[in-house]
């Protein structure tokens, strides 16, 4: 599974990092968020907000704007060096949606990509820092689940 931090990503990452601030404020304890969308975008390091996705249909068991995940050691449960491969690397838990009452997404075209974004109260307005490739899209049948396990996201 490919995945990248987008360059909005990598600005934050340095101004959270060295500057100890968020869009020049007070540093932000508030969630992030992660959303499976579509393959009608493709994404890159060039995308910047969530309106230049198209986020599979809610209903479900799946949330308009994804899940939260709170930044501590228990949504993001490993902060690693690999020295042999000269690269460091946080791992998000594992994250789980389970389809009830139907399949995910609703309708349409399903998930293709996995996003993490900022917590804008505006869900099209959210940042995108990363993205996860899913390699394939991905609809949940009623009482399955979508996993997605161990995905890392590297500085090299």
């Amino acid at each position: 599974m490919a995945s990248g931090l987008t360059n909005r990503g990598k600005i934050r990452l340095l101004e959270m990092a060295f500057r100890n601030t968020k869009d020049t404020a007070a540093v932000d304890t508030s969630p992030l968020f992660i959303a499976l969308v579509t393959s009608a975008a493709s994404l890159s390091a060039e995308t910047t907000t969530f309106d230049t996705t198209v986020e599979i249909a809610a209903g479900n068991g799946y949330a308009t704007g994804g899940l939260d995940l709170d930044r501590d050691t228990i949504d993001w449960d490993t902060l690693a060096i690999s020295t042999a491969t000269a690269y460091g690397y946080i791992r998000l838990k594992d994250i789980v949606w389970t389809a009830s009452g139907g399949s995910i997404p609703t309708s349409g075209n399903g998930a293709a990509y996995a996003i993490i974004t900022d917590d804008n109260a505006t869900v099209g307005s959210r940042q995108v820092y990363a993205w996860i490739d899913l390699t394939t899209a991905r609809t949940i049948g009623n009482g399955a689940t979508l996993t997605l396990q161990d995905i890392e996201i590297r500085l090299t």
